[in-house]
């Protein structure tokens, strides 16, 4: 958190295992619509991935590429501002640099892994549908150039991990003294989430059901560790791909064994995160940069900044601090 922050700033950050940034966009909660849109597609023109994004999907704006970014048409002067929409924004920006990187050219075969599970309710209709049609896409061009690319997101918890957790551990299933894994049937699925359509994929749509709109992953329970009693992880890997799972969790063992400080746990997301993450030098830049801006809109008042600055903010801290 920053030392003070009257802006409620919020960083959208995305930096891959190789330290490579994709994105450091400052916002906050009542940053305007057209403030954003603006940054993403300016007069036709796509300036950042999740522009390229909207125009592959056909919307022209923010709000129509998910309803839960309508809102900020509706703030007005003197009402709250919620910031939870920063948290649908940032999303949107993590699955449109992804749509983006799958277009990169690679030098050999590549898995790609994201963080969390491959399925998303904050799109609109069935954009992510499409979305999804896109992905498998721009992955079967780059087989054409003899590029084999996979992709798979693997989660810390899951609604089907919390509920059936017992009755692993009772029937013995990933107790073994070495690495496994195990697919989840959709119908297991659907039992642990309240709303079955977030467990529903393409495989059962095709049953006569509703037509898949919220899932891109088919989902494995994986353990990687050699001891009977190691952490078991959500996989969720690209539906398009589930039958090559064995050659993608080999890589994602591969990944795992050196995990740290999280053990089990692949070391390139851990990476990714320290990379991303904002601290040290890199958050008192920012806090210099809130600074400045707050003492040029003071004008005359701004040795009140200077002395809020003096002020300890937390003095029961001296509680525990002994003469």
């Amino acid at each position: 958190d920053l030392h003070f922050d009257p802006y409620l700033i919020q960083i959208i950050r995305v930096v891959d295992s190789s330290n490579n940034s994709y994105c450091l966009e400052v916002i906050s909660p009542s940053t305007s619509l057209e403030e954003l849109n603006k940054r993403h597609i300016d007069g036709g023109q796509m300036k950042t991935p999740l522009g390229e994004m909207m125009a592959y999907l056909g919307v022209k704006s923010l709000d129509q590429l998910s309803p839960m970014l309508g809102s900020i048409r509706t703030i007005r002067r003197g009402s709250p501002v919620s910031p939870t929409w920063i948290s649908v924004y940032r999303e949107l920006v993590e699955w449109s640099i992804l749509f983006s990187i799958l277009q990169k050219d690679y030098a050999t075969d590549t898995l790609i892994l994201w963080d969390g599970l491959l399925r998303s309710k904050i799109f609109s209709g069935d954009l992510f549908h499409k979305l999804l049609q896109g992905i498998a896409q721009r992955i079967d061009e780059q087989k054409k150039k003899n590029r084999k690319i996979y992709l798979a997101g693997i989660a810390k918890r899951s609604k089907v991990l919390e509920r059936y957790r017992l009755a692993l551990a009772l029937e013995k299933i990933l107790t073994t003294d070495y690495p496994a894994y195990v697919e989840v049937p959709r119908t297991i699925e659907e039992k642990a989430y309240i709303w079955s359509e977030y467990a529903r994929g393409d495989d059962r749509s095709k049953e006569g059901g509703e037509i898949n709109k919220f899932v891109g992953g088919k989902m494995f329970l994986a353990k990687f560790g050699s001891h009977p009693w190691d952490p078991i992880w959500p996989v969720d890997i690209f539906q398009n791909q589930k039958h090559k799972a064995d050659i993608i969790f080999g890589a994602i063992l591969a990944d795992a064994l050196n995990g740290f400080p999280v053990p089990f746990y692949p070391r390139s997301l851990q990476k990714a995160h320290e990379n991303a993450a904002l601290v040290d030098f890199d958050r008192t830049i920012l806090q210099g940069y809130i600074l400045e801006a707050i003492r040029t809109n003071l004008n005359d008042d701004k040795q009140i900044l200077d002395t809020l600055m003096l002020q300890d903010l937390d003095p029961s801290q001296y509680r525990y601090t002994r003469g």
